[in-house]
């Protein structure tokens, strides 16, 4: 399982999936590991490269060497992501990690484009039974002979942890089973992480996030057990309130841990959200009308795609039925700069490779094209084309392995916009809201770059040499 440094912090991961894939972070919570998201990282595996971090001073990592905050958490994570990702990533977190997925949304919005919530600390003040029962023994453990103390009765007094732990955790008629429940208590008393327990559950008070939802811009699916008694369902009452581009849903049956409290149900809920294209034979029952069935489960794929952010079913079918599904084999061209486009493209599986000329369009040697960005599933482009209908200004060229694509012709699309204006003004508005997420992105690595150079022409100029000499031979 690999490690990465991140300004000279080692943040230990378990990673799956395809590498050159849209990144997914997940983000464990208070007293935990990577483990907490195991049942989700098979499934987002489908589709996504899949980071389950541990966070500095839990599982593997080893702690900050300063004081523990929820945004240096969100600020370190971030600086992952650059590493890592040539794009917006989906954030998957799960209690103390959902607060700091978003905390992350709000201070690095153009790293983030959607996220899942599993019981997320909204306000940072836990349920009365943490803070009577729990977070007594969690300061003890701050200091050395406290943590000492705590050690020692817990070998003496056999599942100490179970009485305690057990009813602020689970639901009464949990699901989880019992080696899984094992090993998240293993997770929860690992010794030697007593101080930045204690340091978090300050963290996450200090963090309070009522007030501030309105203002998260990514999208998320936030998902709560009915009867969590770690964090109360009060603060899903503040998601209710305050955060209209959430979508928030309360499970029976689970407590704190829903991703393995009710795994079929939660990770149903997910796979819809994200449209994992494995998924819609697993979740809806295939109909006889073969041309339906694949309308739908391209429906199902688009639920959460650029083109179709925040459209209903009914919506997503019609728009599905719009759409012209093609394969191509790896190294084939799907569209040049030679080509007028009047076509949309969404990626349905594999990926396209972005091939362009850095002089220009029909300006430069076309044999030295270079490679620009690789765009996965559930990305649109050929969007600028297909609005003027002029030449591309890259070609789009499949994978290695092959690819798949859903294109959209410009008369279609405008058919639809004019048979239902509530649906094309939708459409439209996902459109350039894509377009601007990748524009930020963009200006966000160029003004990164740009600091980094500054940065390094101030060390330069302090240390007496001037930057922009070159040595000229004799």
């Amino acid at each position: 399982m690999p490690t990465y440094n991140v300004n000279g912090q080692n943040i230990h991961v378990m990673e799956e999936g395809t590498p050159g894939r849209q990144v997914a972070l997940l983000i464990h919570g208070w007293s935990s590991s990577w483990y907490a998201m195991s049942p989700l990282i098979g499934l987002l595996a489908q589709r996504f490269r899949v980071i389950a971090v541990d966070l500095p001073g839990y599982g593997q990592s080893p702690r900050l060497p300063e004081r523990t905050t929820i945004p240096e958490y969100a600020d370190l994570l971030a600086e992952l992501i650059a590493q890592v990702s040539d794009g917006p990533t989906v954030l998957v977190g799960h209690s103390m990690g959902g607060m700091t997925s978003v905390t992350m949304a709000l201070r690095h919005p153009a790293l983030v484009e959607r996220m899942v919530l599993l019981g997320p600390t909204i306000t940072g003040k836990l349920s009365r039974y943490i803070n009577a029962v729990v977070s007594p023994i969690t300061l003890l453990e701050r200091f050395g002979l406290g943590s000492f103390i705590v050690s020692f009765v817990e070998r003496g007094i056999v599942g100490l942890s179970d009485r305690i732990m057990r009813p602020a955790s689970f639901a009464e008629r949990t699901d989880i089973t019992h080696d899984d429940y094992l090993r998240l208590r293993e997770d929860a008393r690992r010794p030697g992480q007593g101080k930045v327990r204690a340091e978090c559950y300050y963290a996450m008070r200090a963090n309070n996030l009522s007030g501030q939802l309105a203002k998260v811009e990514p999208p998320a699916l936030v998902i709560w057990g009915a009867e969590d008694n770690t964090v109360p369902l009060r603060d899903a009452g503040v998601v209710a309130d305050e955060w209209p581009n959430a979508d928030l849903r309360i499970l029976p049956k689970a407590g704190h841990w829903p991703q393995f409290e009710a795994p079929q149900t939660t990770r149903r809920l997910v796979a819809a959200y994200l449209g994992l294209p494995l998924s819609s034979d697993k979740i809806y029952t295939p109909v006889d009308d073969k041309a339906l069935g694949q309308i739908r489960d391209i429906a199902q794929f688009l639920a959460h795609s650029d083109i179709a952010n925040n459209l209903n079913l009914a919506q997503r079918i019609r728009l599905a039925a719009q759409a012209i599904q093609r394969s191509y084999a790896a190294g084939e061209t799907i569209a040049a700069t030679s080509q007028a486009g009047s076509e949309l493209y969404i990626i349905f599986s594999g990926t396209l490779e972005v091939w362009s000329d850095p002089d220009g369009p029909g300006v430069g040697d076309p044999t030295h094209k270079q490679l620009v960005t690789h765009l996965r599933p559930g990305t649109m482009t050929g969007e600028y084309a297909m609005f003027d209908q002029g030449a591309r200004s890259a070609d789009l060229v499949a994978g290695k392995s092959g690819a798949t694509v859903l294109a959209f012709d410009r008369e279609r699309l405008l058919a639809l916009c004019e048979d239902d204006a509530v649906l094309g003004a939708r459409l439209l508005w996902n459109i350039g809201t894509a377009m601007t997420q990748r524009v930020r992105f963009i200006i966000w690595q160029l003004q990164r770059a740009s600091r980094r150079m500054e940065a390094a022409k101030r060390a330069k100029e302090q240390e007496g040499i001037d930057p922009t000499y070159k040595h000229q031979p004799t």
